[in-house]
């Protein structure tokens, strides 16, 4: 869900002399007539720690924001976004704010921000928000040698390519914003191997740190059982190869399913994060993406309402192959 807004020119010049300036330690900006503008600016005082505390007055319980923050002074892409949604701001206001997230990062330069994070909460802009916040990050495991060495790889190729080439590494840039587990795109790229229908893999967003991780792979799903393994309590962003049709080559349908009981942040997160999910499995795993589904009420996936997708006729299906009546008789 994009919300068509754009970042003003006034925070394009705001957030280029934040980034230049090595007396400002933030950057807050709003949403007003359908554009992203700047607010105010946070000074640069002290440590890290330190400085979050002076957030504590620009920040509202019932309006939301975005916040820049510097948290590497002086490294091209030292800079956090933060969007700030409390759980008591207007309901249009955060779906708006929701759905701008990526917009601002990527209007204002994606290679600049190391992170995007999103809080409902004024005290996860604090030190101990903060630590907690780090604690969780550290969890995830180091990129390996290996892996360190084919980013530096792409990053090098896309640098002296240049033109057009350049361009859809810029696109890449997007993709590696969101974090993924290891084994993710290993996981993915079994959807299109041979045999591999009834393939349904599902992905989840561990929060806070909105790591991308693999909930199950679950092999030799029928139509019939979609709707009842895929998750029935919280969102999902799955992959599902369909066993079905006329095609040679797998079928891959990626269904959101967020159920009515999911939380706001997870509805927001989960919505926003869409497109760049099916980015991953496209770029990372070959992952040819045929149909798209969404759903809240999961007898929107029942296997009729697939076999209609796909434009199977069921009935002829089981009804076989019909031998035809010789001529002349009745």
């Amino acid at each position: 869900m994009q919300s068509g807004i754009s970042a003003s020119q006034e925070l394009q010049t705001a957030f280029n002399d934040f980034v230049s300036s090595p007396s400002q330690r933030g950057l807050l900006a709003g949403i007003e007539n359908e554009a992203l503008i700047p607010l105010n600016t946070i000074p640069l005082q002290s440590d890290f720690n330190a400085d979050l505390s002076q957030l504590q007055s620009h920040l509202s319980p019932n309006a939301a924001r975005y916040v820049l923050l510097k948290v590497a002074p002086g490294e091209p892409d030292g800079f956090v976004a933060v969007t700030y949604v409390p759980n008591s701001a207007p309901v249009r206001e955060k779906m708006l704010f929701a759905s701008t997230r990526l917009t601002l990062v990527r209007e204002l330069g994606i290679e600049r921000f190391r992170e995007t994070l999103f809080a409902t909460e004024a005290s996860e802009l604090t030190a101990e928000g903060w630590a907690r916040h780090e604690k969780h990050s550290k969890q995830d495991a180091p990129l390996t040698e290996e892996e360190a060495g084919q980013a530096g790889l792409r990053e090098a190729e896309a640098q002296e390519s240049g033109g057009t080439t350049a361009r859809k590494g810029h696109v890449g840039s997007k993709v590696d914003a969101i974090n993924t587990e290891d084994g993710l795109p290993e996981a993915l790229a079994e959807l299109m191997k041979e045999g591999s229908g009834g393939l349904l893999v599902q992905l989840y967003f561990n929060l806070p740190d909105e790591t991308l991780r693999v909930a199950s792979s679950t092999p030799s799903v029928s139509p019939a059982q979609l709707s009842t393994t895929l998750s029935q309590s919280d969102p999902r962003l799955s992959f599902y190869s369909y066993p079905g049709g006329n095609s040679s080559s797998p079928q891959i349908v990626f269904i959101y399913t967020c159920p009515s009981s999911s939380k706001l942040k997870e509805r927001m997160m989960y919505s926003t994060s869409k497109k760049f999910t099916q980015m991953i499995a496209e770029q990372k795993a070959g992952v040819v993406v045929t149909k798209s589904l969404e759903a809240t009420e999961f007898e929107d996936l029942s296997e009729e309402a697939l076999a209609k997708e796909f434009g199977v006729d069921e009935k002829a299906e089981k009804k076989g192959f019909a031998r035809p009546k010789r001529p002349g008789r009745r």
